[in-house]
Protein backbone atom coordinates (compact mmCIF):
# COMPACT_ATOMS: atom_id res chain seq x y z
CA UNK A 1 0.00 0.00 0.00
CA UNK A 2 2.82 2.35 0.84
CA UNK A 3 4.30 1.80 -2.60
CA UNK A 4 1.04 2.56 -4.32
CA UNK A 5 0.68 5.81 -2.38
CA UNK A 6 4.18 6.85 -3.25
CA UNK A 7 3.60 6.08 -6.95
CA UNK A 8 0.35 8.06 -6.97
CA UNK A 9 2.02 11.05 -5.35
CA UNK A 10 4.84 10.95 -7.87
CA UNK A 11 2.27 10.80 -10.69
CA UNK A 12 0.42 13.82 -9.33
CA UNK A 13 3.65 15.77 -9.12
CA UNK A 14 4.43 14.92 -12.72
CA UNK A 15 0.84 15.79 -13.82
CA UNK A 16 1.02 19.08 -11.99
CA UNK A 17 4.14 19.99 -13.82
CA UNK A 18 2.38 19.30 -17.13
CA UNK A 19 -1.12 20.65 -16.25
CA UNK A 20 -2.68 23.48 -18.31
CA UNK A 21 -4.22 26.53 -16.80
CA UNK A 22 -7.90 27.17 -17.50
CA UNK A 23 -6.93 30.01 -19.79
CA UNK A 24 -4.49 27.81 -21.69
CA UNK A 25 -7.05 25.04 -22.13
CA UNK A 26 -9.72 27.51 -23.22
CA UNK A 27 -7.28 29.05 -25.68
CA UNK A 28 -6.64 25.62 -27.21
CA UNK A 29 -10.37 24.97 -27.46
CA UNK A 30 -10.80 28.39 -29.08
CA UNK A 31 -8.03 27.70 -31.54
CA UNK A 32 -9.59 24.34 -32.47
CA UNK A 33 -13.10 25.74 -32.89
CA UNK A 34 -12.18 28.94 -34.64
CA UNK A 35 -9.68 27.17 -36.84
CA UNK A 36 -12.09 24.49 -38.04
CA UNK A 37 -12.98 25.27 -41.69
CA UNK A 38 -16.63 24.37 -41.25
CA UNK A 39 -17.04 26.71 -38.28
CA UNK A 40 -15.53 29.86 -39.77
CA UNK A 41 -18.37 30.66 -42.20
CA UNK A 42 -21.64 28.76 -42.05
CA UNK A 43 -25.44 29.10 -42.07
CA UNK A 44 -27.47 27.77 -39.19
CA UNK A 45 -31.24 27.77 -38.70
CA UNK A 46 -33.21 27.92 -35.48
CA UNK A 47 -35.79 29.81 -33.45
CA UNK A 48 -34.87 33.04 -31.66
CA UNK A 49 -35.28 33.12 -27.87
CA UNK A 50 -33.99 35.34 -25.06
CA UNK A 51 -33.67 38.19 -27.55
CA UNK A 52 -32.16 41.45 -26.24
CA UNK A 53 -31.43 44.61 -28.19
CA UNK A 54 -28.76 46.23 -26.03
CA UNK A 55 -28.46 50.00 -25.67
CA UNK A 56 -25.07 49.68 -27.37
CA UNK A 57 -26.84 48.49 -30.50
CA UNK A 58 -25.63 44.89 -30.22
CA UNK A 59 -28.13 42.02 -30.55
CA UNK A 60 -27.94 39.15 -28.07
CA UNK A 61 -30.11 36.04 -28.42
CA UNK A 62 -30.21 32.26 -28.39
CA UNK A 63 -30.93 30.03 -31.36
CA UNK A 64 -32.65 26.82 -30.44
CA UNK A 65 -34.28 23.75 -31.88
CA UNK A 66 -35.74 20.61 -30.29
CA UNK A 67 -32.39 19.29 -29.10
CA UNK A 68 -29.90 22.13 -28.49
CA UNK A 69 -29.27 25.84 -28.00
CA UNK A 70 -26.65 28.19 -29.41
CA UNK A 71 -25.69 31.53 -27.90
CA UNK A 72 -25.40 34.25 -30.54
CA UNK A 73 -24.43 37.88 -30.84
CA UNK A 74 -24.64 40.33 -33.76
CA UNK A 75 -22.62 43.46 -33.20
CA UNK A 76 -24.07 46.88 -33.95
CA UNK A 77 -22.06 47.41 -37.15
CA UNK A 78 -23.82 44.38 -38.67
CA UNK A 79 -27.14 44.74 -36.84
CA UNK A 80 -27.93 48.10 -38.47
CA UNK A 81 -27.78 46.41 -41.88
CA UNK A 82 -30.56 43.94 -41.12
CA UNK A 83 -33.71 44.74 -43.17
CA UNK A 84 -36.05 43.47 -40.42
CA UNK A 85 -36.43 43.46 -36.66
CA UNK A 86 -35.63 40.14 -34.93
CA UNK A 87 -37.99 38.99 -32.22
CA UNK A 88 -38.59 36.00 -29.96
CA UNK A 89 -40.22 33.03 -31.65
CA UNK A 90 -39.07 34.00 -35.14
CA UNK A 91 -37.36 31.23 -37.11
CA UNK A 92 -34.32 32.57 -38.91
CA UNK A 93 -31.31 31.70 -41.02
CA UNK A 94 -28.13 32.99 -39.40
CA UNK A 95 -24.78 33.33 -41.09
CA UNK A 96 -21.83 33.50 -38.76
CA UNK A 97 -18.72 31.94 -37.28
CA UNK A 98 -17.97 30.13 -34.03
CA UNK A 99 -15.91 31.86 -31.39
CA UNK A 100 -15.11 31.18 -27.74
CA UNK A 101 -16.03 33.66 -25.04
CA UNK A 102 -13.12 32.82 -22.74
CA UNK A 103 -14.40 34.68 -19.69
CA UNK A 104 -17.43 32.40 -19.44
CA UNK A 105 -15.72 29.39 -20.91
CA UNK A 106 -18.44 29.07 -23.53
CA UNK A 107 -18.62 29.18 -27.26
CA UNK A 108 -21.05 31.31 -29.26
CA UNK A 109 -21.91 32.29 -32.78
CA UNK A 110 -20.86 35.71 -34.02
CA UNK A 111 -23.51 36.60 -36.60
CA UNK A 112 -22.75 38.42 -39.81
CA UNK A 113 -26.15 38.33 -41.49
CA UNK A 114 -29.63 37.03 -40.75
CA UNK A 115 -32.87 36.50 -42.64
CA UNK A 116 -36.24 35.07 -41.71
CA UNK A 117 -36.62 31.43 -42.63
CA UNK A 118 -39.67 30.72 -44.76
CA UNK A 119 -40.57 34.44 -45.12
CA UNK A 120 -38.57 36.97 -47.10
CA UNK A 121 -36.67 39.46 -45.01
CA UNK A 122 -37.86 42.35 -47.15
CA UNK A 123 -41.47 41.29 -46.83
CA UNK A 124 -41.12 40.95 -43.08
CA UNK A 125 -39.44 44.35 -42.85
CA UNK A 126 -42.28 45.83 -44.89
CA UNK A 127 -44.93 44.39 -42.58
CA UNK A 128 -43.09 45.49 -39.46
CA UNK A 129 -42.61 49.06 -40.71
CA UNK A 130 -46.20 49.26 -41.89
CA UNK A 131 -47.46 48.11 -38.50
CA UNK A 132 -45.25 50.53 -36.58
CA UNK A 133 -46.01 53.60 -38.71
CA UNK A 134 -49.68 52.75 -38.65
CA UNK A 135 -49.60 52.57 -34.86
CA UNK A 136 -47.91 55.99 -34.83
CA UNK A 137 -50.83 57.43 -36.81
CA UNK A 138 -48.97 58.22 -40.03
CA UNK A 139 -51.65 56.55 -42.17
CA UNK A 140 -54.73 58.05 -40.46
CA UNK A 141 -57.58 58.76 -42.90
CA UNK A 142 -58.19 62.21 -41.41
CA UNK A 143 -54.68 63.23 -42.53
CA UNK A 144 -55.52 62.66 -46.20
CA UNK A 145 -55.77 65.91 -48.16
CA UNK A 146 -58.21 66.39 -51.05
CA UNK A 147 -56.83 66.88 -54.55
CA UNK A 148 -57.42 70.17 -56.40
CA UNK A 149 -60.20 69.70 -58.95
CA UNK A 150 -58.61 71.91 -61.61
CA UNK A 151 -54.83 72.05 -61.00
CA UNK A 152 -52.81 74.37 -63.18
CA UNK A 153 -49.36 72.91 -62.36
CA UNK A 154 -48.47 69.36 -61.36
CA UNK A 155 -45.06 68.26 -59.99
CA UNK A 156 -43.78 64.87 -61.19
CA UNK A 157 -41.23 63.39 -58.76
CA UNK A 158 -39.79 60.51 -60.76
CA UNK A 159 -36.85 59.35 -62.83
CA UNK A 160 -36.22 61.57 -65.87
CA UNK A 161 -35.37 58.51 -68.00
CA UNK A 162 -38.03 56.02 -66.93
CA UNK A 163 -41.13 54.86 -68.76
CA UNK A 164 -43.25 56.23 -65.91
CA UNK A 165 -42.49 59.82 -66.99
CA UNK A 166 -43.41 59.14 -70.61
CA UNK A 167 -46.67 57.48 -69.59
CA UNK A 168 -47.70 60.38 -67.35
CA UNK A 169 -46.85 63.01 -69.98
CA UNK A 170 -48.87 61.09 -72.57
CA UNK A 171 -51.92 60.74 -70.33
CA UNK A 172 -51.80 64.37 -69.18
CA UNK A 173 -51.48 65.62 -72.77
CA UNK A 174 -54.49 63.59 -73.82
CA UNK A 175 -56.67 64.65 -70.91
CA UNK A 176 -55.85 68.36 -70.60
CA UNK A 177 -52.86 69.85 -72.48
CA UNK A 178 -53.20 73.19 -70.65
CA UNK A 179 -52.04 71.64 -67.35
CA UNK A 180 -48.32 72.31 -66.82
CA UNK A 181 -46.12 69.38 -65.76
CA UNK A 182 -43.03 70.24 -63.71
CA UNK A 183 -40.43 67.45 -63.58
CA UNK A 184 -38.54 67.03 -60.30
CA UNK A 185 -35.94 64.39 -61.26
CA UNK A 186 -34.93 61.85 -58.64
CA UNK A 187 -33.46 58.40 -58.20
CA UNK A 188 -36.12 55.73 -57.76
CA UNK A 189 -33.97 52.66 -57.10
CA UNK A 190 -30.90 51.79 -55.08
CA UNK A 191 -29.42 52.66 -51.74
CA UNK A 192 -29.30 56.41 -52.41
CA UNK A 193 -32.86 56.60 -53.74
CA UNK A 194 -34.71 57.19 -50.43
CA UNK A 195 -32.69 60.31 -49.62
CA UNK A 196 -33.11 61.54 -53.22
CA UNK A 197 -36.89 61.05 -53.05
CA UNK A 198 -37.04 62.98 -49.77
CA UNK A 199 -35.20 65.89 -51.41
CA UNK A 200 -37.45 65.70 -54.46
CA UNK A 201 -40.62 65.90 -52.38
CA UNK A 202 -39.26 68.91 -50.50
CA UNK A 203 -38.41 70.65 -53.78
CA UNK A 204 -41.82 69.82 -55.29
CA UNK A 205 -43.46 71.84 -52.54
CA UNK A 206 -41.47 74.94 -53.55
CA UNK A 207 -41.98 75.20 -57.34
CA UNK A 208 -45.45 76.69 -57.39
CA UNK A 209 -47.44 73.53 -58.05
CA UNK A 210 -50.74 72.44 -56.54
CA UNK A 211 -50.32 68.66 -56.36
CA UNK A 212 -47.46 66.12 -56.52
CA UNK A 213 -47.23 62.74 -58.25
CA UNK A 214 -44.56 60.39 -56.87
CA UNK A 215 -44.09 57.59 -59.37
CA UNK A 216 -41.94 54.87 -60.87
CA UNK A 217 -42.59 51.90 -63.12
CA UNK A 218 -42.96 48.28 -62.09
CA UNK A 219 -40.23 46.07 -60.66
CA UNK A 220 -39.40 43.47 -58.06
CA UNK A 221 -39.80 44.04 -54.34
CA UNK A 222 -36.12 44.83 -54.11
CA UNK A 223 -36.33 47.34 -56.97
CA UNK A 224 -39.28 49.11 -55.33
CA UNK A 225 -37.70 49.05 -51.89
CA UNK A 226 -36.82 52.77 -51.89
CA UNK A 227 -40.54 53.49 -51.51
CA UNK A 228 -40.68 51.33 -48.35
CA UNK A 229 -38.44 53.73 -46.44
CA UNK A 230 -39.61 55.46 -43.27
CA UNK A 231 -37.97 58.74 -44.28
CA UNK A 232 -39.89 58.73 -47.57
CA UNK A 233 -43.18 58.14 -45.74
CA UNK A 234 -42.44 61.03 -43.37
CA UNK A 235 -41.48 63.30 -46.30
CA UNK A 236 -44.83 62.58 -47.98
CA UNK A 237 -46.71 63.71 -44.90
CA UNK A 238 -44.42 66.74 -44.50
CA UNK A 239 -44.96 67.88 -48.10
CA UNK A 240 -47.19 71.01 -48.15
CA UNK A 241 -49.05 69.69 -51.21
CA UNK A 242 -51.26 66.62 -51.60
CA UNK A 243 -49.22 63.65 -52.85
CA UNK A 244 -50.47 60.93 -55.18
CA UNK A 245 -48.36 57.78 -55.57
CA UNK A 246 -48.19 55.65 -58.68
CA UNK A 247 -45.53 53.04 -57.93
CA UNK A 248 -45.16 49.76 -59.77
CA UNK A 249 -48.15 47.76 -60.95
CA UNK A 250 -51.66 47.41 -59.57
CA UNK A 251 -50.68 44.56 -57.23
CA UNK A 252 -47.66 46.39 -55.81
CA UNK A 253 -48.13 48.17 -52.49
CA UNK A 254 -45.45 50.23 -50.75
CA UNK A 255 -45.20 52.16 -47.52
CA UNK A 256 -45.33 55.34 -49.62
CA UNK A 257 -48.77 54.29 -50.89
CA UNK A 258 -50.14 54.11 -47.34
CA UNK A 259 -48.63 57.49 -46.41
CA UNK A 260 -49.83 59.25 -49.58
CA UNK A 261 -53.03 61.24 -49.80
CA UNK A 262 -54.14 58.99 -52.66
CA UNK A 263 -52.71 55.83 -54.20
CA UNK A 264 -52.97 55.06 -57.90
CA UNK A 265 -52.25 51.56 -59.26
CA UNK A 266 -49.73 52.82 -61.86
CA UNK A 267 -48.03 56.06 -62.94
CA UNK A 268 -50.58 56.38 -65.78
CA UNK A 269 -53.36 55.90 -63.26
CA UNK A 270 -51.90 58.67 -61.11
CA UNK A 271 -52.00 61.07 -64.07
CA UNK A 272 -55.61 60.03 -64.73
CA UNK A 273 -56.56 60.90 -61.15
CA UNK A 274 -54.72 64.23 -60.99
CA UNK A 275 -55.18 65.77 -64.47
CA UNK A 276 -58.80 66.66 -65.28
CA UNK A 277 -60.43 65.42 -68.49
CA UNK A 278 -60.98 68.47 -70.70
CA UNK A 279 -63.75 66.84 -72.73
CA UNK A 280 -65.58 65.83 -69.57
CA UNK A 281 -65.24 69.40 -68.24
CA UNK A 282 -66.61 70.84 -71.48
CA UNK A 283 -69.54 68.44 -71.35
CA UNK A 284 -70.15 69.31 -67.70
CA UNK A 285 -70.10 73.04 -68.45
CA UNK A 286 -72.50 72.51 -71.35
CA UNK A 287 -74.84 70.62 -69.04
CA UNK A 288 -74.66 73.38 -66.43
CA UNK A 289 -75.37 76.04 -69.07
CA UNK A 290 -78.37 74.08 -70.36
CA UNK A 291 -79.66 73.66 -66.81
CA UNK A 292 -79.23 77.40 -66.19
CA UNK A 293 -81.10 78.30 -69.36
CA UNK A 294 -83.89 75.91 -68.45
CA UNK A 295 -84.12 77.44 -64.98
CA UNK A 296 -84.31 80.98 -66.41
CA UNK A 297 -87.01 79.95 -68.88
CA UNK A 298 -88.98 78.38 -66.06
CA UNK A 299 -88.74 81.54 -63.96
CA UNK A 300 -89.85 83.71 -66.88
CA UNK A 301 -92.77 81.42 -67.60
CA UNK A 302 -93.91 81.46 -63.99
CA UNK A 303 -93.52 85.25 -63.88
CA UNK A 304 -95.70 85.69 -66.97
CA UNK A 305 -98.31 83.36 -65.51
CA UNK A 306 -98.37 85.30 -62.23
CA UNK A 307 -98.66 88.63 -64.11
CA UNK A 308 -101.49 87.33 -66.20
CA UNK A 309 -103.29 86.13 -63.09
CA UNK A 310 -102.92 89.54 -61.43
CA UNK A 311 -104.07 91.34 -64.56
CA UNK A 312 -107.29 89.36 -64.56
CA UNK A 313 -108.47 90.52 -61.16
CA UNK A 314 -108.57 93.65 -58.97
CA UNK A 315 -107.49 97.12 -60.18
CA UNK A 316 -105.29 95.77 -62.97
CA UNK A 317 -108.40 94.45 -64.75
CA UNK A 318 -109.88 98.07 -65.02
CA UNK A 319 -106.86 100.39 -65.06
CA UNK A 320 -108.80 103.57 -66.22
CA UNK A 321 -111.38 103.32 -63.43
CA UNK A 322 -108.68 102.54 -60.90
CA UNK A 323 -106.70 105.60 -62.03
CA UNK A 324 -109.76 107.88 -61.82
CA UNK A 325 -110.62 106.66 -58.34
CA UNK A 326 -107.05 107.13 -57.26
CA UNK A 327 -107.01 110.67 -58.64
CA UNK A 328 -110.23 111.50 -56.77
CA UNK A 329 -108.80 110.22 -53.50
CA UNK A 330 -105.62 112.21 -54.04
CA UNK A 331 -107.70 115.39 -54.74
CA UNK A 332 -109.68 114.90 -51.55
CA UNK A 333 -106.54 114.40 -49.53
CA UNK A 334 -104.96 117.51 -51.11
CA UNK A 335 -108.04 119.59 -50.18
CA UNK A 336 -107.90 118.44 -46.62
CA UNK A 337 -104.18 119.22 -46.48
CA UNK A 338 -104.73 122.76 -47.87
CA UNK A 339 -107.55 123.45 -45.39
CA UNK A 340 -105.47 122.20 -42.50
CA UNK A 341 -102.49 124.24 -43.64
CA UNK A 342 -104.63 127.41 -43.99
CA UNK A 343 -105.95 127.04 -40.49
CA UNK A 344 -102.47 126.65 -39.15
CA UNK A 345 -101.28 129.77 -41.02
CA UNK A 346 -104.10 131.91 -39.55
CA UNK A 347 -103.37 130.67 -36.05
CA UNK A 348 -99.65 131.29 -36.46
CA UNK A 349 -100.29 134.83 -37.78
CA UNK A 350 -102.47 135.71 -34.75
CA UNK A 351 -99.79 134.39 -32.41
CA UNK A 352 -97.19 136.52 -34.20
CA UNK A 353 -99.25 139.76 -33.90
CA UNK A 354 -99.81 139.12 -30.19
CA UNK A 355 -96.08 138.54 -29.56
CA UNK A 356 -95.20 141.66 -31.60
CA UNK A 357 -97.56 143.77 -29.49
CA UNK A 358 -96.00 142.54 -26.29
CA UNK A 359 -92.55 143.15 -27.63
CA UNK A 360 -93.50 146.72 -28.69
CA UNK A 361 -94.77 147.47 -25.23
CA UNK A 362 -91.49 146.40 -23.73
CA UNK A 363 -89.28 148.16 -26.28
CA UNK A 364 -87.20 151.18 -25.10
CA UNK A 365 -88.17 152.91 -28.31
CA UNK A 366 -91.78 152.76 -27.18
CA UNK A 367 -90.84 154.52 -23.96
CA UNK A 368 -89.01 157.24 -25.87
CA UNK A 369 -92.02 157.77 -28.13
CA UNK A 370 -94.09 158.63 -25.10
CA UNK A 371 -91.81 161.63 -24.17
CA UNK A 372 -89.30 159.93 -21.93
CA UNK A 373 -85.50 160.08 -22.37
CA UNK A 374 -82.67 157.66 -21.62
CA UNK A 375 -79.40 158.87 -20.08
CA UNK A 376 -76.20 156.91 -20.95
CA UNK A 377 -72.57 157.20 -19.95
CA UNK A 378 -69.90 157.43 -22.66
CA UNK A 379 -69.31 153.66 -22.37
CA UNK A 380 -72.96 153.00 -23.26
CA UNK A 381 -74.16 151.95 -19.80
CA UNK A 382 -77.54 153.32 -18.63
CA UNK A 383 -77.48 155.91 -15.82
CA UNK A 384 -80.07 154.90 -13.22
CA UNK A 385 -78.75 156.79 -10.16
CA UNK A 386 -77.04 160.21 -9.75
CA UNK A 387 -74.00 158.51 -8.31
CA UNK A 388 -73.41 156.84 -11.69
CA UNK A 389 -72.87 160.29 -13.26
CA UNK A 390 -70.49 162.38 -11.09
CA UNK A 391 -70.46 166.13 -11.32
CA UNK A 392 -68.67 167.34 -14.40
CA UNK A 393 -68.97 163.97 -16.23
CA UNK A 394 -70.22 163.81 -19.79
CA UNK A 395 -73.48 161.96 -20.52
CA UNK A 396 -75.60 161.20 -23.58
CA UNK A 397 -79.35 161.77 -23.51
CA UNK A 398 -81.38 159.70 -26.01
CA UNK A 399 -84.65 161.26 -27.20
CA UNK A 400 -87.38 159.95 -29.50
CA UNK A 401 -85.70 161.83 -32.26
CA UNK A 402 -82.00 162.52 -31.89
CA UNK A 403 -79.78 162.80 -28.81
CA UNK A 404 -78.19 165.40 -26.53
CA UNK A 405 -74.62 165.58 -25.33
CA UNK A 406 -74.57 167.14 -21.80
CA UNK A 407 -72.36 167.56 -18.78
CA UNK A 408 -73.60 167.00 -15.21
CA UNK A 409 -73.64 170.24 -13.24
CA UNK A 410 -75.63 169.09 -10.23
CA UNK A 411 -77.64 166.33 -8.58
CA UNK A 412 -81.19 166.52 -7.29
CA UNK A 413 -83.77 164.28 -5.63
CA UNK A 414 -85.76 161.59 -7.57
CA UNK A 415 -89.41 161.67 -8.61
CA UNK A 416 -90.53 159.61 -5.71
Amino acid sequence: MAGLAEARAAHLVEAGDQALTVSELTAQVRALLEGAPGLRDFWVTGEISNFKHHTSGHLYFTLKDEGATLRCVIFRSRAVLLPFRPSNGLKVLLRGQIGVFERDGSYQCYGQDMAPAGLGALHLAFEQLKERLGAEGLFRPDLKRPLPRLPGRVALVTSPTGAALRDMVRVAGRRCPSVQLILVPTLVQGGEAPAAIVRGLALAGQVGCEVVILARGGGSLEELWAFNDEAVASAIRACPLPVVTGVGHETDFTIADFAADLRAPTPSGAAELVVPDREALVAELAGLAAAARQAVRGQLRRGREQLAALAGRGPLSRPAAAFAAQRTRLGQQAGRLVAAAGGRVVARRAQWHSAAGRLEALSPLGVLSRGFAVCRRPDGSIVRQPAQAPLGSAVEVLLREGRLLARVEGHGPGLG
